[in-house]
């Protein structure tokens, strides 16, 4: 399926900073590490139940895997005090009018960045094709919050959003968006037009997706795209295909930006490990897809690539497990590392696969349950209900209730 690179190379970032800020709850992604059992037909059977991790512990079903233990893992008990879990949902749905069931909301069209709010019930999703930026809820009807003028021609448009890391106080979006002639990071102000912080990146017919995370209270990284010719990506001269650096983001006498990392394929994503600060970046790039992992003392290290090239997108890490939405093969999958090694423990585990379809999204919520949002209306196999933002770990009537829910 893939396989795994060892090729280091040096980079710098600052000290990174989760988008969707995880809290004391943060135990969906880590019990990953023990969740996965393959029956006789290959189904991947997910064990996420705290309930039955407490009773039973972590079973091994590869040798292989449990290589870097050299001791039976035992699970310690958590803190003695933990903040409240997230308020109840109601008794039943709420009334939408987009009936969709079991996810946060449906009848959007195709997503791109989406941001989870703190009361981890709501959230700021993206429309690529429209320049929407929506809020939707699981208590009420989705509204507009605001209107980005955007070119949607080939795979461009609205491709990500994201908040300043102070919000409350600044009231900032950063939103990557395509014009007719060059894709552009703008900043948008609550009520205020859409004012651009970096222009001139390449746009091309296709490979203008990327993505943008904050990695400092004050570092704005972007990932372009290649704008579909990589030589553009080798080109020093090129915004094109980079990881770029915008310090001290501003719509005035902004300062140059910096190249973190050239030859990147279109995007992907961009996920922060918040338990060490890693940058994890997903691309596309001609003869594979890839995972790269730049850790705190500015190593890169390609993690795992995909020949098959599956539609490398969005991601979610914690505790060196990175889930990946995969869009060509309507899967999300699990990446672990070894704790004291770095080292990948073993493939990629399936822990999403068909349901709801074509994902591109992916954010923890703060109170550790981990969202999806999809892409049917683009990928040519949308459903009547289509786009949707959802859990990627439901419980009952699909939405998760507290962290324990990973069923």
């Amino acid at each position: 399926m893939g396989k795994w690179r060892g090729a280091l190379i040096p980079f710098v970032l600052g000290r990174g900073v989760w988008r969707g800020v995880c809290g004391a709850h943060c135990s969906t992604i880590r019990n990953l590490a023990c969740m996965s059992q393959r029956g006789p037909s290959g189904a991947v059977v997910v064990l996420l139940s705290a309930a039955l991790l407490a009773g039973a512990g972590c079973a091994r079903f590869d040798s292989a895997q449990s290589q870097p233990f050299t001791t039976e893992p035992k699970l310690a008990s958590g803190p003695t005090s933990t903040p409240p879990p997230p308020p109840p949902l109601p008794a039943k749905p709420f009334p939408k009018e987009c009936p969709a069931p079991g996810v946060m909301q449906g009848c959007l069209q195709s997503t791109s960045g989406l941001i989870m709010l703190p009361d981890s019930q709501s959230a700021l999703v993206a429309e690529r094709t429209t320049g929407a930026v929506k809020q939707v809820s699981v208590r009420a009807e989705p509204f507009v919050k605001t209107m980005i003028p955007v070119d949607p021609s080939g795979d461009g448009g609205l491709m990500d959003i994201i908040l300043s890391p102070t919000y409350t106080q600044d009231r900032l979006m950063y939103a990557y968006i395509s014009t007719p002639t060059e894709n552009q990071v703008v900043r948008i102000a609550d009520g205020d037009v859409p004012k651009p912080i970096l222009t001139g990146i390449p746009k091309g017919a296709t490979g203008n997706t990327g993505s943008l995370v904050f990695t400092s209270p004050t570092t704005l990284v972007v990932q372009t795209g290649d704008a579909g010719d990589p030589a553009l990506a080798a080109d020093p001269g090129s915004l094109a295909g980079k990881l770029l650096r915008i310090e001290q983001p501003t719509t005035v006498d902004q300062a140059p930006t910096t190249t973190a990392l050239s030859g990147l394929g279109p995007g992907g994503g961009m996920c922060v490990d918040a338990s060490d600060d890693a940058l994890y970046v997903t691309d596309r790039t001609p003869t594979a897809d890839r995972l790269q992992r730049i850790s705190k003392d500015s190593t890169v290290s390609t993690v795992w690539t995909w020949p098959d090239r599956p539609g490398v997108a969005g991601c979610a890490a914690l505790d060196g497990t990175v889930l990946v939405n995969l869009v060509n093969t309507k899967q999300t999958v699990a990446v672990r590392m070894a704790p004291d090694t770095g080292a990948v423990t073993g493939d990629p585990e399936v822990v999403r696969e068909d349901k709801h379809g074509h994902a591109w999204a992916l954010q923890t919520s703060p109170d550790g349950n981990v969202w999806g949002a999809t892409v049917n209306k683009t990928s040519g196999d949308a459903m009547n209900l289509d786009d949707v933002v959802f859990p990627l770990f439901p419980q009952g009537g699909g939405f998760p209730r507290t962290n324990a829910d990973k069923t």
